[in-house]
């Protein structure tokens, strides 16, 4: 791979509270990080911008980091927008547990996996965090199509041994056979023809501790220490299960996974919306992490996520698309729903209610927050140095046409406004280009982008 010349306008997070957004030319080297990010009026610039080999913006677009989804059940691509309004227990027994007992056919997995995989591209989603099912050579099958796109995935092989709360036609027989498959499948993911550079990283998978006997959950931990494997579950995602795991361990999810040892370095807990500040304070001092999943929090956790205490202490989170939990497999989707479901959480829903005890006051989250959210707040919770166009950062962006549909943005516009409508208007219609360390993957540039 070259080094790449990106000249053109430029929106990036500096923190979870503001945005910046400059003309710029960026260097990406041969591995695919940044070098340098020079801002337009400079010599340096001048000399950039005159190489044959620039890549250039349209006026009406503008750049912004690769998207990251830290919560997918890649096997539930099939069903996403079907069943969302029946109880959880019915989703899980009659569509979706079979569905993923279908991925014991590999050629199954490679249609659903090529199409979901793509699609995801083609939403600016750069880094996905994937569930997969308990069939090794299907889960294999995700990690191959993630290779073969160019998208930076995390794939984990599902653990679920539990047989009083698992299909005893799609579980493991026992911990021992969950152990041994994800031991296999952390060397087969690594050992991958053209994974040399690790664009591809295996994941411990714990479905969540209801569906795992004790010896498994503690045979994944010591696994994760051994091997150095990044570990995601779910956790306190709703009523039952919350009070699932206090009632069989004694201990909130947070801290039965933290005693199991799978509380650690980059753990992603999906949901979450149960955990109260003692949870959140160890989920922070772990270097752990949770993914926040509005939509299908909406439909089967009966809870919001604080997401204003979660930034407000400094815990990693970023967005989830819970394909298909959540019906759609766009993060900006999710992002203005994140910023809807903060601000209905602080005005409360019930009219019965006076507006004094309707809500939970000073809980809403900005547009700037929903953008850091689902760029470097993603990125940060894997521990990718990925997610802020900036020196150091790995190249992995996003180019949004500002003329698209409802999406209209203006020379004028200043960084925060241009988050804003980014996150209101951004989907698959108005994104051209993608890279993933430094490497172009998506085409889709206008008809225009080449006029320099």
């Amino acid at each position: 791979m070259t080094e790449t010349i990106i000249i053109g306008r430029v929106l990036t997070s500096e923190t979870a509270q503001s945005t910046r957004l400059e003309n710029i030319a960026l260097l990406v080297d041969t591995d695919g990080t940044i070098q340098e990010r020079t801002p337009q009026g400079t010599a340096r610039y001048d000399a950039l911008a005159a190489r044959k080999d620039a890549v250039w913006l349209p006026d009406d677009a503008l750049l912004i980091p690769g998207l990251t989804d830290l919560h997918i059940h890649a096997p539930q691509w099939p069903q996403a927008g079907m069943a969302l309004d029946r109880p959880l227990e019915d989703w899980l027994g009659t569509y979706t547990f079979p569905l993923e007992a279908s991925y014991a056919d590999p050629a199954f997995a490679e249609d659903v996996y090529d199409d979901l995989v793509r699609t995801l591209l083609e939403n600016g989603t750069t880094t996905a965090l994937y569930f997969a099912t308990i069939h090794e050579e299907a889960s294999l099958v995700l990690a191959r199509t993630c290779l073969h796109y160019g998208q930076r995935g995390f794939v984990g092989l599902v653990a679920m041994d539990h047989p009083d709360l698992c299909p005893p036609d799609y579980r493991q027989a026992s911990a021992w056979e969950a152990l041994d498959a994800t031991r296999r499948f952390i060397g087969a993911v690594r050992a991958l023809p053209g994974n040399e550079h690790g664009l591809v990283q295996p994941v411990i998978t714990p479905r969540f501790i209801p569906a795992c006997s004790d010896a498994l959950l503690e045979g994944l931990g010591t696994l994760a220490a051994e091997m150095d494997v990044r570990v995601q579950t779910h956790a306190s995602e709703s009523d039952w299960e919350h009070q699932h795991v206090l009632d069989r361990t004694g201990q909130t999810d947070t801290h039965a996974l933290d005693r199991f040892g799978l509380l650690r370095d980059h753990t992603v807990l999906a949901h979450a919306g149960f955990l109260d500040q003692t949870d959140r304070t160890l989920v922070r001092n772990r270097n752990a992490a949770l993914a926040h999943c509005p939509i299908s929090n909406a439909f089967f956790a009966g809870a919001a996520l604080p997401m204003r205490d979660v930034l407000d202490e400094h815990v990693h989170c970023g967005l989830g698309t819970d394909i298909s939990g959540g019906y759609s497999p766009s993060i900006f989707e999710n992002a203005r729903q994140a910023v809807l479901t903060s601000r209905l959480l602080e005005s409360g829903t019930n009219p019965h209610l006076p507006a004094s005890e309707r809500g939970l006051p000073k809980s809403r989250i900005d547009f700037q927050e929903a953008f850091w959210l689902a760029t470097r707040g993603g990125a940060e919770a894997l521990g990718v140095s990925a997610g802020q166009l900036m020196p150091g950062q790995i190249f992995d962006a996003v180019e949004i046409l500002g003329t698209s549909g409802a999406l209209r943005l203006h020379p004028k516009d200043d960084a925060a406004t241009c988050a804003q409508k980014i996150v209101c208007h951004a989907s698959s219609q108005t994104i051209g280009r993608v890279w993933v360390n430094g490497r172009q993957i998506k085409e889709k540039a206008p008809p225009h982008a080449d006029r320099h």
